[in-house]
This record gives C-alpha cells, structure tokens and sequence, in this order.
C-alpha cells in the first residue's frame, strides 16, 4: 500500500505542495548524556490517582475484539520509536481506506475549513491526518506505559504566563483542543507543571477502564465533566485544569460561535468555571497547544520533537456576552490549530449542529 505525500503547512496552498518534500541526509541526534533525569523522575502531579478496578464482564463475548485489539497493538509499544512511526502511518493509510464515514466527515470538515484550498491538497491532509492519528495511537500507548522513550524531546514557550499566575495564587484552565497526540501533550505538560484534566466518560466500559487507568500515569485527578465537586475542589486548591472545550456538544450548554469561518455550536462551560472558587482569586484562562515538529516518517538515528506553547491569559474573560467570549475561544484555538491542521481531529462532526438544531451537512 503506497503512502501517501506528506502535507507540508509551511508550504504555500499550490499544485507544488502536492509533491514528496525533498528528503535532507539525516543528522544523528545527540546522545542524551549520562545522568540525565528521565521523564518518569522529573514529573510532577498533584495526586497519585487511585485506578479503576478490572470488572469481570470485562471477559465477556461482546469485549472479546477490543482484547484482540489490545494483544494485537501493546506489543508493538515496545519497538524503537521509528519503527512504531511507520506502523502508525500504515495504520493510518489503513484507516483512511477502510474507514468510509469517517473519511467523508473528514473532507466535509476540511471543505467548510479551507474552501479556497484545492480539493487534492483537502485530500492529501486528510490523509495525513489519520497517519497523524495513527502515529498518535502509539504516542498515547508509550505516554501511559513507556513514558522515558520521550526523555529530552520536548521544548515549551509561554510558560511564563502560567507560572506568573500561580505565583499570584490564582488556578489556571487550560484550553486544549484534540489534537492527534493529545496525551502525550499531558505527559509533556507534567514535565513542567503539575495538572489535572477534564474528562468525558468513554461509552463503552472496557474501554474507559483501559483509557482512565493509562491517564492516571499523567495526570494528578481526572475530573469528570460531570464532577462538579471535584473541579471546585481542584479550583480552590489553585491547580492547573486542563479542559479540551474544541467538539459540539449541541445548544444546550453551548451557543453559536463562527470555528473556522462556519457556525459551530461551541460549549460555554468554561464561563462557568470562572465563577466557581475563590472569588478574590478567580481562575485565569490561557490556551494550550501541543504538537509534533518531527516528519512521520522519522530519519534513522533522529529523535522526535514536540513543542508545547501555552498562550498568554485571556483579558476580561469571561464578559457579559456570551457569544462573543466562545468566538474569542475559538479564535484562539483556531489560530493554534493553523500551525499544523493535519494534527487535530478533523474527522468529528464538528459542524453537526445549527441554529435550529441537527444539520444535514454529514448526510449529502
């Protein structure tokens, strides 16, 4: 199965950018010198969460494929980093192919985002979009049981406007977004500073089982986002919450807000989270982006690079208009999202909800 080209976001919108960049003679990165602190030994959290208990249904018929999944995919966790970046990128092609609804979904997103792209250059981020996400599989996997691989890959900028509101006491929520590598960017995170993070319960048990325990490995608390208790809890004790604020999850705790130039309905629960807590000492709002500098298809001897970027505090936030404080939101995480969009999840149904309710956008 042929890969396809790689999309290139530095490069200008043109029929060129449909071409193989040229390939560089690859440079051995430098060995990580003797005595450097691993991953595991500099990060930091807040709390040691408790795990999730295996259920005996787990061993049920109906759980038996995602099993085979698992005793398929864990090995390959241990394999040099190279290595898993090119079994992710097959997985991905693989996907792309296989995957029909979410490959439509996929371009309809990119079509509404980027009209004035040509539909091959769509196509080819597309593409590389489910190559990222199949890369992203395996980041996540070595995040949660294979942290040390990631030992001196990463740098961050902005993380000053983070530290300078903790030395003012006050909790800081950051808005992330779903990007392809989004746990990783959690273990990233916890190089720097401790967090815990907003979660949404998976609907299949085995799964959430599997998902919440690999992230107790990163995060201090996961706080559902149906928690209350626990997010005021973590707000008072004046800890950095990490909330993904990027899917539709219709009008009723969201408004209408314009993501990339179309109406999305965009959820409103971070307006809500300022009013909780020490009201002298209100949260602070900044945003958070994470994403992978290195190619796919990583050069022999070459470590991978990510780079984190924290954005400084949003001023007035929240005001008294709603509809203008979720477009400023979106704003924000859409400009970081522009700096490589093949890395987030293109194919949600971002736009699956109007004015009026349900669209029929994913359905032509």
């Amino acid at each position: 199965m042929k890969a396809p080209e790689q999309y290139d976001p530095s490069k200008p919108s043109s029929k060129t950018s449909m071409s193989s960049p040229t390939v560089q003679p690859p440079t051995k990165s430098p060995a990580i010198p003797t005595g450097t602190p691993t991953i595991t030994q500099t990060h930091k959290r807040t709390a040691q969460a408790e795990k999730k208990p295996f259920q005996w249904e787990f061993l049920l018929p109906k759980y038996w494929g995602i099993w085979l999944l698992f005793f398929i995919i864990l090995p390959m966790m241990y394999l040099p980093l190279r290595w898993q970046f090119w079994l992710g990128r097959q997985l991905g092609i693989l996907c792309y192919n296989v995957a029909g609804s979410r490959r439509r979904d996929t371009l309809i997103n990119l079509k509404l985002a980027f009209p004035e792209k040509p539909e091959a250059e769509r196509e080819l981020m597309a593409k590389q979009v489910f190559v990222n996400q199949g890369i992203g599989v395996f980041e996540t996997l070595c995040a949660w049981f294979r942290p040390n691989v990631f030992t001196r890959t990463v740098s961050i900028s902005g993380l000053q406007h983070l530290i300078n509101a903790q030395k003012d006491k006050r909790p800081v929520i950051l808005l992330g977004a779903h990007y392809t590598m989004l746990d990783l960017g959690g273990l990233f995170c916890a190089q720097f500073f401790p967090l815990d993070c907003m979660y949404r319960t998976q609907n299949n048990p085995l799964l959430d089982w599997f998902i919440y325990n690999g992230r107790t490995n990163l995060f201090g608390k996961q706080i559902s986002s149906r928690d209350m208790r626990s997010l005021v809890t973590s707000i008072k004790a004046g800890h950095v919450i990490w909330y993904s604020p990027d899917q539709d999850y219709g009008l009723n705790q969201g408004v209408m807000a314009p993501f990339f130039g179309v109406p999305a309905a965009t959820i409103t629960a971070a307006r809500r989270m300022a009013k909780l807590g020490d009201k002298s000492r209100p949260p602070v709002f900044m945003a958070l982006h994470t994403y992978r500098r290195t190619p796919d298809n990583l050069p022999s001897g070459k470590r991978p690079h990510y780079h984190l970027t924290i954005t400084p505090a949003l001023d007035n936030y929240p005001s008294d208009d709603e509809v203008a404080d979720a477009t400023r939101v979106n704003e924000v995480l859409e400009g970081l999202i522009r700096i490589d969009p093949t890395q987030w999840m293109w194919f949600h149904r971002r736009f699956k909800n109007g004015p009026d309710g349900r669209t029929d956008i994913y359905n032509k």
